[in-house]
């Protein structure tokens, strides 16, 4: 009977101190990207971590879709303001460079 039970074990090598290290940060990455996705959906969750963690997520109502959509609109017009103002800059700069380019005579050399 003996030889049977150990036959069902699997052996597994010893691990070193980065190897286990590894295999920490891949099982935390895999239950923090679980909890990720979970926070970030549009329904309603109820996160329950061995009874000393809990959170409760409720989906936004309209009123708050509404004011995410102003802000996010908010955000992109002042990245294109941005834009449009490193740009021009850039084109004062080009346009500057080749004014002093052609104020500078050049000198043939006999």
């Amino acid at each position: 009977m003996e030889t049977q039970t150990n036959e069902e074990f699997i052996e597994i090598d010893k691990m070193s101190i980065d190897q286990a290290a590894g295999a920490f940060v891949m099982i935390a990455g895999a239950i923090g990207s679980l909890l990720l996705v979970l926070w970030q959906s549009k329904c309603h969750c109820k996160v329950n971590l061995c009874y000393i963690f809990q959170c409760e997520r409720r989906p936004p109502n309209e009123e708050e879709l509404k004011t995410l959509a102003s802000q996010t609109k908010e955000l992109k017009d002042k990245a294109k303001e941005k834009k449009e103002e490193k740009k021009e800059e850039k084109e004062k700069q080009s346009l500057s460079r080749n004014n002093s380019e052609q104020l500078i005579p050049e000198l043939d050399e006999p």
